[in-house]
Formats: structure tokens, C-alpha cells, sequence
């Protein structure tokens, strides 16, 4: 239960995230406010880190798949191409495409094993929901 409500709320927060950074690009400029989102959420970390406890950060050298430190570099790309997509298509279908490609790029990870992501079997109804779930952002967005 506990897991559902974290996703929920991840959810709720990048899309009210999506729609704050949109805005903000629209008053300043792409790199500026996507600069402004990375150095924030810097600051947070830094500040939860030493509100917690404070583990070494000397162990990201010690990381054995090196590529998995690319996570903030693909947090950048992240907020740009949510700003993008947010400003050209509106939220609710930016938000839409983009959950879609969630669920597609994570069910391919899992079912290939991918990242070191434990190997799932394919199964075809996990195939239909996506279908249908991207049947129901084609009639979401279809207009007469």
C-alpha cells in the first residue's frame, strides 16, 4: 500500500512539477530554468543529507556500473523535454505520452533484464494494457 500512495504521489508531483517548470521557461529560458530545477533539487539533497545522516560521499567512486551515475544527466533531459512537451501539447496529454513511455520502456527493461533490473517473462496481457492504455490517449485526444 505504502508503495502505491509513493507512486501516487510521484506522479502528482512531476505533473505539477511539468506545469511549474513550463511556466518558468516561458518567463526566463530553457537552460536557465531547467539550471534553476537541478541547482534546487541539489540544494535539497544536500540539505536532507545533512538533516539524515550524512553517508560518504566517496562511495559514488566506489560504484561498480559506472553509467548508472548518469542518472542526473538524464534528470536534465528530463526536465526539458517535459518543459517541451508540456508547453507544446498541453499538460494532460504530455503527461499522458509520457506515462505511456514510461510503462513501454520499463516493461522492456524488465522483460530483457536490462540495468541489472531483475528478468521478467513477457506476457501478452501486460502487452494489452498498454494497448489499451494507449487507445485511451487517443480517444483522450482526439477532438471533432
Amino acid at each position: 500500500m505504502w508503495g502505491i500512495l509513493i507512486a501516487l504521489l510521484s506522479g502528482t508531483l512531476m505533473s505539477i512539477q511539468g506545469i511549474f517548470n513550463t511556466e518558468l521557461t516561458k518567463q526566463t529560458s530553457l537552460w536557465v530554468s531547467t539550471g534553476w530545477v537541478q541547482i534546487s533539487a541539489f540544494l535539497v539533497c544536500v540539505v536532507a543529507w545533512i538533516f539524515t545522516g550524512r553517508q560518504s560521499v566517496e562511495s559514488l567512486l566506489k560504484v561498480e556500473n559506472k553509467y548508472i551515475l548518469l542518472g542526473g544527466v538524464i534528470g536534465a533531459f528530463i526536465t526539458i523535454t517535459v518543459i517541451q512537451s508540456m508547453s507544446s501539447l498541453g499538460p494532460a496529454k504530455a503527461a499522458m505520452l509520457i506515462v505511456i513511455a514510461q510503462i513501454v520502456v520499463a516493461y522492456i527493461i524488465e522483460t530483457l533484464g536490462i540495468f541489472g533490473v531483475e528478468k521478467v517473462d513477457f506476457q501478452w496481457r501486460k502487452l494489452l494494457g498498454m494497448g489499451i492504455a494507449i487507445i485511451g490517449i487517443i480517444i483522450f485526444k482526439w477532438e471533432k
